[in-house]
């Protein structure tokens, strides 16, 4: 290919003379190639400039993010140990309570079960920050394991001491009626009116016609109305095996399946039945059997003659 020239004549606007340049197709081809070149090494230059900017961009923002979180970790993770030094003051309270509600104390090895024993085996992470929030997931979830661990203890001290509450105030305590004991509990004794031994189940307390018989316990009302030889009776099951039983009373004060509580009026003293004269006969069956009423009289009301 032949090398083309061009010539470009210059006319200036002042009086400087015209000038006359010639110009080979092959400059132009260099003169355009290195224009272009020119051009790439700009953009090339513009675009790793503009690359740069985000990347320093991205790297500020990564660490402002960092530190936030870092921060965020450190206020967690004092958080963390104040509630720790709450739940430490929670669970001493709680082996209190185990003992109020006739509890032993957690065994050791099922605390240390609750808590979670040592911390799993794992990789250490060579960024401090990841360490960090690893540390504080462990101990958010020892602490949740504790929390659930001292719950149940609270249910079953609750439940314990529900129990409890309900077995007092179910227990015969106090003796139904003021007066003078007369006979007490015996295997075998002499009947006053059939003058034969026989086994007598519970105890005798003298006291005026119409005298108060208050329910030792709380309890409901199982028997109410006439037996052969005893009169006008009353029986109170008060739970757990436990009944109590008001014989020869002149009027009763409650009827069957009526509830009692410790203190309330079920009957008057008389002398109903096979009687020499106005007393109370009390029983107290446990399980079924007979036992001494006096075992379950907390605070003397009855003058042994």
């Amino acid at each position: 290919m032949a090398n083309r020239r061009w010539t470009i004549m210059l006319v200036p606007h002042g009086p400087e003379p015209s000038r006359i340049v010639e110009v080979t197709s092959a400059w132009l081809r260099m003169g355009g190639v290195a224009a272009m070149s020119v051009m790439a090494v700009a953009l090339l230059a513009g675009y790793g400039a503009a690359r740069l900017r985000g990347r320093a961009g991205a790297d500020a923002h990564a660490a402002a993010e960092r530190e936030q979180l870092a921060a965020e970790l450190g206020r967690l993770n004092s958080r963390l140990g104040a509630l720790t030094d709450t739940i430490n003051v929670i669970s001493q309270t709680d082996a209190k309570i185990r003992v109020l509600a006739n509890l032993d104390p957690l065994d050791p090895s099922v605390h240390a079960a609750g808590i979670g024993g040592p911390a799993p085996v794992r990789a250490r992470s060579a960024d401090p920050l990841v360490e960090h929030a690893e540390q504080v997931r462990v101990d958010v979830g020892a602490l949740i394991r504790r929390a659930e661990l001292l719950a149940r203890s609270f249910g079953q001290a609750a439940d314990s001491l529900a129990t409890h509450t309900e077995r007092l105030a179910a227990t015969p305590s106090i003796m139904p009626t003021q007066g003078w004991l007369t006979s007490a509990f015996s295997s075998m004794r002499e009947h006053p009116i059939l003058h034969y031994a026989r086994p007598h189940e519970g105890i005798d307390v003298s006291a005026p016609m119409g005298s108060p018989i208050e329910a030792p316990a709380a309890g409901r009302v199982i028997e109410a109305g006439w037996e052969t030889g005893y009169g006008n009776v009353l029986v109170i099951d008060h739970g757990f095996g436990l009944q109590t039983k008001y014989a020869h009373t002149s009027r009763l004060l409650v009827k069957l399946g009526d509830r009692v509580k410790r203190g309330d009026r079920v009957a008057l003293v008389g002398s109903t039945g096979l009687s020499t004269g106005p007393h109370l006969h009390y029983e107290v069956h446990l399980d079924g059997r007979p036992v001494n009423p006096l075992r379950y009289v907390l605070t003397g009301s009855a003058i042994v003659d």
